[in-house]
């Protein structure tokens, strides 16, 4: 069992993920979102590490509060959130508002991969491979 630390005093429950892409790897800002089906990631964290929309295999929408966004699913070499890691992961490639000062969405195709407790009043995920 890995135990996770966030801020409890911010609005969202906000985790460091690491993307390794063709030309290395990236340290994100993300938050973590039970209600989101699908890991987000927004395009120009992507393209720092060598990914594009030429290496998507299908054209994705997500429906928002500001409407319907496209976008695109990928595989990225290797995923890392919560102490825990996934080769061959799919991402979904959206843009996210920028005033959130966010790169993703770490959602339930990452999360359900695992037994895990959100424990706000302490500030940290307790997480366990299943």
């Amino acid at each position: 069992m890995v135990d996770v630390p966030f801020d409890p005093s911010l609005d969202l429950i906000i985790v460091a993920v690491r993307i390794v892409g063709p030309r290395g790897p990236a340290l994100l800002r993300v938050a973590l979102d039970t209600a989101c089906a699908e890991t987000l990631i927004v395009p120009e964290a992507l393209d720092e590490i060598g990914y594009g929309a030429r290496d998507g295999d299908t054209m994705t929408t997500v429906t928002t509060a500001l409407g319907r966004e496209s976008g695109y699913r990928l595989r990225v070499e290797r995923f890392f959130a919560l102490g825990n890691a996934v080769d061959n992961f799919t991402v979904h490639v959206h843009d996210l508002p920028e005033e959130f000062g966010l790169k993703g969405l770490l959602g339930l195709n990452f999360l359900r991969r695992f037994n895990y407790e959100i424990r706000s009043q302490e500030g940290r995920i307790r997480i366990e491979p299943v």
